[in-house]
């Protein structure tokens, strides 16, 4: 499968997708989003698989959209304006798409991430950068404000922080990154896959339906005001008692036994 632009491994629950386009850094040609869109669709609704990690080959994670294939379609009789539409729409539909997937979506970050490279990052649910790894929204620099890199950075990050990357264009270290709260965790460049596939697989052995269960009210609270996000996870906790992995969950718990989970259908 080295031919093509997105490597798809499996690990036992885990799916690998591994960004192959090293010789344009990993940029995101419109290829590659519809080749991301695809997986993450259909790994979302794969019930062997309980976690997405996502990898880069190459010395960049991912350097943002194909600067190339914009240029390219400013030769269009409309200077690409129907172009860069589809494109926007299509970078932030799969951007939606990995906050609405069931299942924990992680990056591992070796190399830099830089405008929607950036915010593939910070849309994931977790990060893991190597040292080596840095992260900019250096579209300022160029005359195109990371407008859309925004959505995610500033959900991310605290709106000091974003503002000063947005407004500069200057890369942060990963230790930096950690600091920001855009990473969750800076490994050596060595162990970098070891250590994101290692998280993954400590988070796919808990209950798929509970993982399920969470990550959908974690992101629906967030956009809530207090009370109505306290309303909202009391019901969440209400019917999460009331599947069979929480009562098997607990039982293991009160037995000192390990706990057997139901398969996703």
């Amino acid at each position: 499968m080295t031919d093509t632009i997105l490597i798809e491994r499996r690990h036992d629950r885990i799916a690998e997708l591994r960004l192959n386009r090293p010789e344009a850094r990993n940029a995101l040609s419109r290829e590659l989003i519809g080749a991301l869109d695809e997986a993450v669709t259909r790994l979302g609704k794969d019930p062997g698989i309980h976690v997405i990690v996502i990898f880069a080959d190459g010395t960049a994670f991912c350097a943002g959209h194909d600067l190339r294939e914009i240029r390219a379609a400013r030769a269009g009789p409309d200077e690409g304006r129907l172009f860069f539409e589809e494109l926007m729409a299509a970078c932030s539909d799969l951007m939606r798409r990995i906050v609405l997937c069931p299942k924990p979506v992680i990056a591992g970050v070796a190399g830099i991430a830089t405008a929607a490279g950036c915010q593939l990052v910070a849309s994931c649910d977790l990060a893991v950068a190597s040292t080596e790894a840095g992260f900019a929204t250096p579209g300022v620099d160029i005359g195109l404000f990371c407008s859309t890199p925004m959505v995610a950075l500033t959900r991310n990050v605290g709106r000091k922080a974003a503002m000063e990357m947005l407004l500069t264009g200057d890369p942060v270290s990963a230790a930096r990154a950690l600091e920001l709260g855009l990473v969750n965790r800076v490994v050596d460049a060595d162990r970098l896959e070891d250590e994101t596939l290692a998280l993954a697989a400590r988070i796919a052995a808990k209950s798929p339906r509970t993982l399920r269960i969470g990550k959908r009210a974690f992101y629906e609270q967030a956009e809530m005001p207090l009370a109505e996000a306290y309303a909202h996870t009391a019901r969440v906790m209400v019917a999460n008692l009331l599947e069979q992995d929480a009562k098997e969950g607990i039982g293991a718990f009160l037995d000192k036994r390990p706990p057997s989970w139901e398969p996703l259908s």
